[in-house]
Order: structure tokens, then sequence, then C-alpha cells
């Protein structure tokens, strides 16, 4: 058993009520807190993805509060150093701990760090949430120094400079930097040539040609495309807006979609106003989800043979062909959809050309010097 106590999934879970993530089931009453935290993050306009993001981190908490026998009353920093040691070293299906260790990143048992870290996010924000509330009952998430600079999203605008550092999290796990990676081109061909649906070929190509992200591509609406001039109104993080331009060919199989494969409607008669539906099944002519287009991709990784065919990955491939071809960064950071040009300057890193220009360039101004 992994908790301490007889306790099954249905005992706690995250349910879809309609109005919002909430935690749910015959244990949920112990947690009461958790529900007001989703429904204030909601009410703060965070978007829907983000609260189920929340939502499942702190569901993983209460589960293990429960298999301690323990409620969020009772949760002290040594609580949650614990809690930290069970996310480090817990065994889970696909990962059989001992001297069995992932090629991927190198792990025996646990979960990474940036979940680890993410699920920290959440319970800190949790308990933030009731020290507002009520001044009594002070956070129990110990605080580190203060950080050397202010966060990303701190430091942009006008008054950017003016960003005070914040205390960091003793709780935190350090945290490898990756650089994005992309496709090469033979991976991005054979990965394009699987797809077989117009809908699918449309979806890849504002992917790789646009640089949308898979939510982006699902909140799309048909009134955000404009075919004949060549832009759509992308809906990105946060609600901010931004204008892409869409390739040509990328306009055509748009075009060809809609009116060749794209259903008007769903068994019950009802239209959606979403661009990219389902054209199959019980589902037809319902908007796509973000499950659905995992299924899609998962399925033309396989039958492509492209294992890294993510879509993430079409959108770092974008990335870095504007970076080789030696696209300005603050456009870059506007195509991308970036809150700071941090997040665009690491495609800089991804482009091979750009790189060995720039040594080739400080190279000669050596050799000229002596």
């Amino acid at each position: 058993m992994r908790y301490m106590f007889r306790m099954t999934d249905s005992d706690l879970r995250i349910d879809d009520s309609g109005d919002g993530w909430v935690l749910a089931g015959p244990a949920a009453s112990r947690f009461t807190l958790v529900n007001e935290f989703l429904g204030y993050l909601a009410d703060r306009r965070y978007s829907p993805r983000t609260v189920r993001a929340y939502a499942f981190d702190l569901l993983a908490f209460c589960r293990w509060l429960l298999g301690e026998d323990a409620q969020l009353a009772d949760v002290m920093a040594e609580t949650l150093l614990r809690y930290l040691s069970h996310c480090r070293t817990a065994t889970f299906r696909g990962r059989p701990g001992g001297n069995v260790y992932s090629i991927r990143d190198g792990r025996s048992t646990g979960h990474a760090a940036a979940t680890v870290n993410r699920r920290m996010a959440a319970i800190s924000g949790l308990f933030e949430f009731r020290a507002m509330r009520d001044p009594g009952k002070p956070s129990p998430v110990p605080k580190g120094a203060a950080r050397r600079q202010a966060g990303r999203a701190e430091r942009g605008g006008l008054l950017g400079h003016l960003a005070a550092p914040r205390p960091a999290s003793k709780l935190r796990v350090r945290q490898p930097r990756r650089l994005p990676r992309g496709l090469d081109a033979d991976q991005a061909t054979a990965l394009l040539d699987s797809f077989r649906s117009w809908r699918d070929k449309a979806i890849a190509g504002l992917m790789l040609l646009s640089g949308l992200r898979s939510a982006e591509v699902l909140a799309l609406k048909v009134s955000d495309v404009d075919i004949p001039r060549g832009w759509v109104l992308v809906t990105g993080k946060g609600d901010k807006e931004r204008r892409v331009p869409v390739d040509a060919e990328v306009a055509g199989l748009i075009q060809t979609y809609l009116l060749a494969e794209r259903p008007g409607a769903d068994a019950d008669g009802t239209v959606t106003g979403r661009l990219f539906v389902v054209a199959k099944g019980p589902n037809r002519g319902r908007p796509l989800t973000p499950e659905g287009l995992r299924a899609v991709f998962r399925y033309h990784r396989e039958r492509s043979g492209v294992t890294a065919g993510h879509p993430h990955a079409l959108r770092h491939s974008f990335g870095t062909a504007l970076a080789e071809s030696g696209t300005d960064l603050a456009v870059i950071q506007a195509l991308m959809g970036h809150d700071h040009v941090d997040s665009s300057a690491r495609y800089i890193h991804l482009a091979p050309a750009h790189v060995r220009a720039a040594f080739d360039d400080a190279r000669a101004r050596q050799r000229r010097q002596g």
C-alpha cells in the first residue's frame, strides 16, 4: 500500500464542477480550504489551466496528508519537509526504483524537480491565502534568503527596475536549466508527413510555422483566423492577445479544413465557435480537448518514429528557426508571446549557425588585435 491506511483515489479526486475545478469525494470535507483557495484563484481570473494545475498538485498533497492521518491545520515546516522527502523518493508505476534508472532524466525514484517545485509553489500559495484571511495563522512554509533578482514578470514594464526581490522558499529543489529542444529538418518532415487529416495538418502547421502553444491552438475560434490577410488572433498566457502571421500554405490548410472536413455541429445540433473540433465518434463536432490533442500526437509519434515529436517541440523548432535567421529578439518575443525577453534569448543558444558566426567574428577580432 502506498498510504498508511486504506484509501482509494475515489476518497479524494478533482472534479470539474462547471464553475471550476474542485476537490471532491468523501474526504473532501477535511480540506475545505483547498476549494476556497481554488475559488479565489478563479476570482482573480487565473486561467482554467492554471487553476487545474494547482488543483491536482494540492490533490497529491491532500492525499498524502490523509495517508499521514493529518489535517491542514496540523501542517508545520517539519510536515512539509517530510512531504518534500516523499516527493523525491516515491515509487510509482513506470519507475520501479532500486538500481533501475531512467535514461531520460537519470532518476530511479521520485518526481522530477520541476514537478516537486510546482507542488511546493501550490502549497505555499494555499497557506499564504490562509494567512491573508486569518493573520493569526501564519504560513508554515519556511522562507529563505531574498533572491538576487525579482522575477521575470516583475522585471517587465515601465517600473520593472523598482521591483524588489522577494524571499525564496527553502523548500525549493535545485532544478536544472535545460534549453528548449526542437526537431531537426528530417524529424519535422517525417512527423508532418504522417498527418493525414486537414485538421491535424493545420494544427501542426500553426505550431511549427507560427509558434503557437497547444492551449493557444485549442482556444482558437473560427473568427480569430483571417485567411485572406494571413493573420491569426492568439490568446496566450494570462489572456494576453497577440496577432501572429500565418504561412500561406497553413492558411490554405485551414481553409480546406473549414470547407471540406470540419463538422458544422455536434450530435445534439450545438454549434461551437472553436476552430478545431472532433471529427469522428460520439463527440463529433465538439471542441477538441487537450487529451484529444495529446492522443493525436501520440499516435503520429509512433507512426512516424519521431519520438520527440511533441507539440511544444514544434514551437521550439519555430523559435530556433527565427534565431538562426537572425531575427531580432524583440520580434521573437512578440511572435512567441513571451512575457520577458529572457525566454526568447534561450533560442539564440539553440541556433548553431548564429553561435558559430558570433564565434568566428570574435576570433577574427582577436587575430586583428594581435
